[in-house]
């Protein structure tokens, strides 16, 4: 297995690699698996960054929403 991207670009630009050859065909099955492996793994590690990130964000707007209601 590849190693690990440092970013999520990085991560997100090595996943779009290995779709291309998992979808090309151009590989024998033992290294298919093994790309489709790290494939599995860099999704769920895009999507911990996007969930970091999507936090992030919430957390950053909440104070700006609440303020912005109305209280009754």
């Amino acid at each position: 297995m590849a190693e690990q991207p440092q970013s999520y670009e990085q991560a997100r630009q090595r996943l779009v690699e290995v779709v291309q050859t998992l979808e090309s065909g151009s590989v024998p099955l033992s290294k298919a698996m093994e790309l489709w492996q790290e494939g599995e793994a860099l999704a769920r590690r895009c999507e911990e960054w996007l969930d970091g990130a999507r936090a992030t964000i919430e957390a950053a707007s909440a104070p700006a929403q609440s303020a912005e209601s109305p209280e009754d």
